[in-house]
């Protein structure tokens, strides 16, 4: 029998990117400005990302890395204030394991000199020991720097 666990778990990280929140803003709205950031690393195979960027909409991303394990993000909108706000909740998947359910938020404030202040907050919840928060944090700063140079 599987050990059955659930972790939650919170994190925050914020940046500042050198581009106004309309530019910030579309490049999570937009499948091919996302693909440009948002994804595996590049040495991963089976690549598929889909985008339906409305409330209610759905957006899937998944890859396989080198030792053969498929890695699946099932995500649905639940609010979108253009140029503001982006809040969706999403699943990922190791093969056929879910390991994590998430809401997260993301806020979008003007800076001086047309910088965009982006706030990610992640609510997770980390099924049966197949996930950690820790990786999740590296993990998504690690996209929210791959944004940064697809920014700049």
């Amino acid at each position: 029998m599987t050990q059955r666990s659930v972790l939650h778990n919170t994190f925050i990280i914020e940046r500042v990117y050198e581009a106004p929140p309309a530019r910030v803003f579309a490049a999570f709205a937009d499948l091919k400005a996302k693909a440009q950031w948002f994804g595996a690393p590049p040495d991963w195979t089976e690549r598929k990302q889909s985008l339906d960027f409305r409330i209610g909409g759905r957006e899937h991303s998944s890859a396989r890395d080198g030792s053969g394990v498929m890695h699946v993000m099932d995500g649905i909108y639940h609010d979108i204030v253009p140029d503001t706000r982006i809040v969706y909740a999403y699943d990922l998947h190791l093969n056929d394991n879910r390991i994590s359910v998430s809401l997260t938020t993301i806020d979008l404030k003007a800076e001086a000199g047309g910088k965009t202040k982006l706030t990610f907050t992640e609510q997770g919840v980390y099924l049966d020991g197949h996930d950690k928060p820790q990786s999740r944090e590296e993990g998504t700063n690690w996209l929210l720097d791959n944004l940064g140079k697809a920014l700049a």
